[in-house]
């Protein structure tokens, strides 16, 4: 294939996207195919001569859509949503079609400053204060991941990197029981080591972390000779939404010099709207902050907004500067790969440019309070359903449940099965005091009312026959 045949293919791609977001509602939710379907479909050995785009077309037709989940089915309930609306695709697709490699000012001096704008855009609409600096993370992950080896060298007054761990005392992160499991794996990564991860209790509604327990083991380790490093504090937790409560937190923090890193990788995005930024109150004193435009904001997967208080000390962290990666006569410019882990960077702020333009603020805030509406009155619905108990309140759309009755967990366990397989909505579980639950949670960038009907009407059909 070529450059000359490429427009026939750019067009018959195109068509066939629309057609295939336009007949989601028809297909299942999660891919129906046992496991090893597609690899024993797969050839052992690759092809040595060129093959025609019609066969691939057809054998990707035939290979590969029989087994995708639909993650942009408009009754994708399960995990957070991986969104693509429309205007970001086609940023994705010309991002992917001029392919720079972004990883300095000089390699594409405009992807270098519309990721500059774009996260002071972003800062401004979900109501951070000036004083924070972004960057776009290719994930959470790399964004808590980056924030916990801050907090690293912080502690270690900037020895850890230069010295390694061996010989450096032990410290201390601390956060709820309630956090991502990413958390756990950037404690690894660092090297800090999951014995030094303090998991403290949770409390309220909301299951917030302890402030004072934490403050109790801080205080402890102090005294045991441990030095603690930071915290990380969660607003929409992904097991049930739980939101710490991060004023109290950074309280704490500040009294101990303590780094604070709030994860709001799926909540964040509903901060666009005000009347939901109660659930992060206090952020404006945290350290870093990340949340996912990819997730319910809409935005192309990967686009991940890092948020920080003092560049310097991320920098400190991760950059590294051989000469054949100095920009030379130009003073003042950001090289955003000395903010992140990896030193190749994609054309990410594209996609948010052509999101937020396209939409404007107030149609992803229109978007995000239908999710939230549309959730609490299914929550109400399934309330008043016979055998069914809700167990966690909803957190802007995420809620849980579980049936009632005798032998209530091995019920739900088999009603979540048979709604999985059903295909017309996707669900997950979690589990909530030791106890295993389903959960609900809405945020696909097309979903509407009717699709929580068809999620109403699933439910209680399917947990009539288990």
């Amino acid at each position: 294939m070529d450059w000359q045949a490429f427009p026939r293919w750019g067009r018959k791609v195109a068509d066939w996207a629309a057609a295939y977001h336009g007949g989601l509602r028809d297909r299942p939710v999660r891919a129906p195919l046992d496991p090893g379907a597609t690899l024993r479909a797969l050839p052992a050995a690759p092809p040595e001569a060129p093959g025609p785009m019609e066969t691939i077309w057809q054998d990707f037709e035939r290979i590969v859509m029989p087994g995708i989940t639909h993650w942009q089915h408009p009754r994708f309930f399960a995990y957070f949503n991986s969104n693509a609306a429309p205007a970001s695709v086609l940023a994705e697709y010309l991002a992917a079609t001029i392919a720079p490699q972004c990883m300095l000012w000089q390699t594409s001096p405009a992807a270098t400053e519309m990721e500059t704008r774009m996260m002071e855009w972003l800062a401004q609409a979900v109501g951070l204060p000036a004083g924070f600096h972004g960057v776009i993370q290719d994930s959470a992950s790399s964004a808590t991941l980056a924030a916990v080896l801050t907090m690293r060298e912080r502690a270690l007054g900037w020895a850890g990197n230069a010295q390694g761990l061996p010989g450096q005392k032990h410290l201390r992160i601390y956060c709820s029981s309630e956090v991502h499991s990413s958390i756990d794996r950037a404690i690894w990564v660092a090297g800090i080591g999951q014995d030094n991860l303090v998991k403290l209790p949770v409390q309220g509604p909301l299951r917030a972390m302890d402030a004072f327990a934490l403050e109790r083991a801080i205080e402890q380790d102090k005294a045991e000779g441990v030095v603690p490093a930071g915290i990380v504090a969660c607003t929409g937790a992904t097991g049930m939404g739980a939101c710490d409560n991060v004023a109290a937190i950074c309280e704490v923090a500040r009294k101990h010099g303590l780094y604070v890193h709030v994860d709001a990788a799926w909540a964040g995005s509903a901060m666009l709207c005000p009347e939901f930024r109660d659930l992060w109150a206090g952020v404006e004193r945290a350290d870093s902050i990340v949340l996912n435009p990819h997730k319910w904001m809409g935005a192309q997967f990967d686009c991940s907004a890092h948020f920080v208080r003092a560049p310097e000390d991320l920098t400190r962290t991760l950059a590294i500067q051989p000469e054949y990666l100095r920009t030379h006569g130009a003073d003042g410019v950001i090289d955003y790969s000395e903010w992140s882990i990896p030193l190749g960077r994609r054309f990410r702020a594209l996609k948010l440019w052509f999101l937020i333009r396209a939409h404007g603020l107030e149609g992803l805030r229109g978007m995000i309070r239908n999710h939230v509406a549309w959730s609490r009155a299914l929550c109400e619905r399934l309330r008043d359903a016979p055998g069914i108990e809700i167990v966690t309140e909803p957190v802007l759309s995420l809620f849980t449940f579980r049936l009632s009755g005798e032998d209530a967990e091995t019920r739900t366990l088999a009603l979540l099965q048979r709604i999985n397989d059903d295909g017309r909505i996707y669900l997950t579980q979690t589990k909530v005091d030791g106890q295993l639950v389903i959960r609900f949670q809405a945020g696909q960038f097309c979903a509407e009312a009717r699709d929580f009907d068809t999620a109403f009407d699933t439910i209680t059909e399917l947990a009539g026959k288990v």
